[in-house]
């Protein structure tokens, strides 16, 4: 398969890539919506972290913005294809099955490396603007997985990038890291407690942190594991969404009190 993405001319690494981003958005987002909003609650399986409405304009907001990101990330295929072609970067030939798991093992650490060092950034003064279309979604769902600035979408997209000029790696550990990237991101942003039972700073209680940084915003930079925002405490506490969701919960209770 290496050999062949390689072999792709310009246009074609464009086309496949809109089509592979595209389709794994779509794809794992529509079975996200279905999992959290309809079966497991209908199994008793986990639970809604924040229950404040998303109205259907955040959707519309969501789904356009992330098809502006799918752009980015489809288009931006050219650099790991230029970088191959350049000869700056190469593929492991014939690898082994081993091999291939630990090359996969390396780069979900750097993933979430990489994501803390650009979502912090984004975080700065500097570049905050670039965040903000992705902070609209104050309640966030798997729609909001994509839905980014186009710089921020080039700062994130870029993760695989570093590793491609540093080490010769197979073409399906790095063919994995935008599908795993996408699958921990959207479970992160499904605004659901998979796993109640474990405790908050479990790696399977990514949700429940990545819930409060949309809530809180200052901390949890960290995508699947914590180790980043750990070692710079910027772990937000487990109670941070508390203020607002109660607020939310009183206005819901006067509203339905009885007048008179």
């Amino acid at each position: 398969m290496g050999q062949a993405f390689q072999s792709l001319s310009l246009p074609a690494v464009m086309a496949w890539g809109l089509l592979f981003f595209g389709g794994i958005y779509l794809g794992l987002g529509g079975l996200n919506w279905l999992l959290t909003r309809h079966l497991l609650p209908a199994l008793g399986i986990g639970r809604i972290l924040d229950p404040r409405p998303v109205t259907p304009e955040q959707l519309r907001r969501e789904l356009l913005q992330s098809g502006g990101s799918v752009l980015v990330f489809g288009l931006g295929m050219v650099f790991p294809w230029g970088l191959l072609q350049l000869g700056w970067a190469r593929f492991a030939v014939d690898p082994s099955g081993w091999r291939i798991a630990a090359e996969i093992l390396v780069l979900v650490v750097w993933n979430d490396i990489h994501f803390w060092i650009n979502h912090r950034l984004l975080h700065t003064r500097w570049l905050r603007r670039f965040h903000g279309p992705h902070h609209r979604s104050v309640v966030s769902t798997p729609w909001s997985t994509y839905s980014f600035h186009p710089v921020e979408a080039a700062m994130l997209g870029n993760v695989i990038l570093l590793p491609m000029v540093l080490h010769d790696f197979s073409f399906w550990a790095l063919a994995s890291v935008p599908v795993f990237s996408l699958v921990l991101n959207n479970i992160g942003h499904a605004n659901y407690d998979f796993f109640t039972g474990v405790s908050y700073s479990h790696w399977f209680a990514a949700s429940r942190r990545h819930h409060l940084h949309h809530a809180a915003h200052a901390g949890n930079y960290g995508f699947q594991f914590t180790f980043m925002d750990r070692l710079f405490r910027t772990r937000l506490p487990a109670d941070a969404a508390d203020p607002q969701i109660a607020a939310f919960r009183r206005k819901q209770q006067a509203r339905r009190a009885p007048v008179g």
